[in-house]
């Protein structure tokens, strides 16, 4: 597709819609005194609407559980057979926070009316709202253009072919979600093999920008929203190509899922040319504004209706567990000597908070925040409950309903491999710019 075929309008609303798309996520503003990225302002003056949380959260949960029964969620594997009963037992804490019932230490402002508030309805909200406006990042060419341009890097330093750089933007401006719609789809068609599938889902898989602000939000980081999310992709794709040179990817097939032979995608120069084509192609074959926005804020109510009953009962369980039992402490062990070594600020805390992230990537900003703990130290959790990718509630469910040939032994292993390495990188940059 040559850059001649597109007219001077075309390249225009294209330019037009990143840089609207790019405004909404990463241009602080300041409104009534707070400064932040148009995107939470506006879910900020949203959740101001009367008993919203009370209604809309209560809403979202009851539907959520609804739309599972309706899609027969717990039929696709016997780990969402287990989310689904933790969704069913969210109706317990819906029904504590409607009555104002139950063990007192459940209404403390760390417990339920956190997870309620500050996790389930400000996730739940921003994430449909947050995909209307992801869609001038994803639906009109960007994507595919940033895709071109990191084509000669994806084989040597990730190990995966050069289209998997749309899966890797995808991620970060999307969703995990669309990211392995995208990988699965790919490696059905053999054109991923199994090592390189494996690669791209448990290396580029992350949550979006959308759940990244819930994070700094939790976080009080939102004044350095930049900084956090640039330091987040540079450690994500950083770690991402460690752990495809170790095991258990390195030990992954390279051969493709109908058992063709294994060839390598030919090498390529890329120009600047090229990067337009593939983003004007991306744009011209998008389809109206309105049926983009449409299509991406249902798939992203979909998504608000199916974590909604997860992030009540998985964070509800979780807190619960880590209140009255030992395992998220015993968990955290595994990470306290490499905090130590990097001299965190209370380096077992953190160590335990990061070990919770295998339940939920939300839960661990929320117990570091109310421990009244440094810039460093928050900053260290928000980068690294988006860089280890995988989490029970949401990511590793979906990967499982997928033919990417990935055990349940990989994700546990490759989750602590994440930890670990996310620790050791992202403590020095935080020191360089940050002390």
């Amino acid at each position: 597709m040559e850059k001649k075929k597109f007219n001077s309008t075309d390249i225009a609303l294209f330019i037009f819609y990143a840089l609207f798309g790019i405004f909404m996520f990463f241009v602080p503003i300041t409104i009534a005194g707070t400064k932040s990225i148009p995107i939470d302002h506006i879910t900020s003056l949203v959740k101001k609407l009367p008993n919203y949380n009370l209604v809309f959260g209560v809403f979202m949960v009851l539907a959520g559980i609804a739309y599972a029964i309706k899609t027969k969620s717990w039929q696709k594997s016997k780990l969402h057979s287990v989310f689904f009963a933790i969704k069913l037992v969210s109706l317990v804490f819906v029904f504590m926070y409607l009555t104002n019932k139950g063990p007192a230490r459940i209404f403390d402002g760390d417990m339920l009316p956190l997870i309620w508030n500050g996790i389930m309805v400000s996730v739940t909200t921003i994430v449909p709202i947050g995909s209307v406006f992801l869609a001038f990042l994803t639906g009109f060419g960007l994507m595919e253009f940033i895709g071109v341009f990191m084509e000669p890097v994806m084989r040597p330093v990730f190990k995966t072919p050069g289209r998997s750089a749309v899966d890797a933007v995808a991620s970060f401006v999307g969703s995990y979600s669309l990211a392995l719609l995208i990988t699965n789809r790919v490696y059905l068609e053999d054109t991923y093999t199994k090592k390189e599938a494996a690669i791209i889902a448990t290396g580029f898989s992350t949550v979006s920008a959308t759940f990244m602000i819930i994070v700094a939000k939790t976080l009080y980081l939102l004044d350095y929203w930049l900084a956090y999310f640039w330091i987040t992709l540079f450690v994500t794709f950083l770690v991402t190509a460690i752990t495809a040179r170790i095991f258990p990817l390195n030990k992954k097939a390279q051969e493709y899922y109908s058992g063709k032979e294994y060839v390598p995608e030919e090498k390529k120069k890329v120009t600047f040319s090229d990067a337009l084509a593939a983003g004007m192609y991306g744009f011209k074959n998008s389809g109206s504004l309105g049926s983009v926005i449409k299509d991406n804020f249902i798939d992203g109510f979909k998504m608000a209706l199916n974590i909604a009953p997860s992030l009540l009962g998985v964070g509800m369980i979780g807190l619960l567990l880590a209140e009255y039992t030992p395992i998220f402490d015993i968990i955290g062990y595994i990470f306290y000597p490499f905090t130590l070594i990097t001299r965190v600020e209370q380096p077992l805390m953190v160590a335990q908070a990061l070990g919770m992230s295998i339940a939920e990537m939300l839960l661990p900003a929320p117990v570091v925040a109310n421990a009244g703990l440094g810039l460093i130290a928050k900053m260290l959790v928000a980068v690294v409950s988006v860089s280890e990718i995988l989490f029970f509630s949401a990511s590793i469910p979906v990967m499982m309903g997928t033919e990417i040939p990935l055990k349940f032994s990989d994700y546990i292993i490759i989750w602590i491999e994440r930890v670990i390495l996310s620790i050791v990188i992202t403590m020095p940059i935080l020191y360089l710019f940050f002390r």
